[in-house]
């Protein structure tokens, strides 16, 4: 059996290990935090755009049935807890035993916050009529415009609905002008 200074004797000493080891650490102790924010990142963008395209099915569902349908905060407060895409036969914006839902998104990232800005604000929800519009709960006249704020660390996406119930995605860190935490969705 071969002893610890003969095997290190025909390769690296354990001064040179111990060496290679300590950078090896510090460097991984720099690379640690920039992946964890570039996780981070990925999750805000990823959670801004499954959002963006369930707001999109529930205008073109509307569009397709020729009907009303609704997106809902899964608990009726906050988008971090999830979202519901349906149709709200009896115009609570709450989905009942009996209506069709058509998707549900679980619920964000732990450290993933969310707030809203919209015409009508009792609620949070988004709901579309069957030519494609945004409209309130209380008019199918009245469009629900506004703009929805995802944030995780110092990073921020919007989606922005306007008044037609078009929508974007839009980075306020890149596009200050157009990406500003409005009610009317521009």
């Amino acid at each position: 059996m071969k002893t610890l200074a003969q095997i290190f004797s025909k390769g690296f000493s354990l001064v040179e290990l111990m060496v290679t080891i300590a950078i090896a650490t510090i460097l991984m102790t720099l690379a640690i935090p920039s992946f964890r924010t570039f996780m981070d990142n990925q999750r805000l963008v990823s959670t801004a755009s499954e959002f963006y395209a369930a707001i999109n099915m529930t205008r073109a569902e509307a569009i397709k049935r020729g009907a009303r349908v609704d997106m809902v905060a899964t608990d009726g407060t906050s988008w971090t807890s999830g979202w519901t895409v349906f149709i709200d036969a009896n115009d609570n914006l709450k989905v009942d035993a009996g209506e069709r839902i058509i998707f549900t998104h679980d619920a964000t990232a732990a450290n993933l916050s969310s707030a809203s800005k919209f015409t009508d604000i009792r609620q949070t929800y988004i709901s579309y009529t069957g030519n494609g519009r945004s409209r309130t709960n209380s008019s199918s006249q009245q469009p629900q415009a506004g703009t929805v704020e995802f944030k995780l660390g110092q990073a921020i996406r919007r989606i922005k609905v306007n008044f037609l119930g078009r929508t974007r995605i839009c980075n306020p860190d890149t596009n200050k002008k157009t990406c500003a935490y409005n009610l009317d969705g521009s």
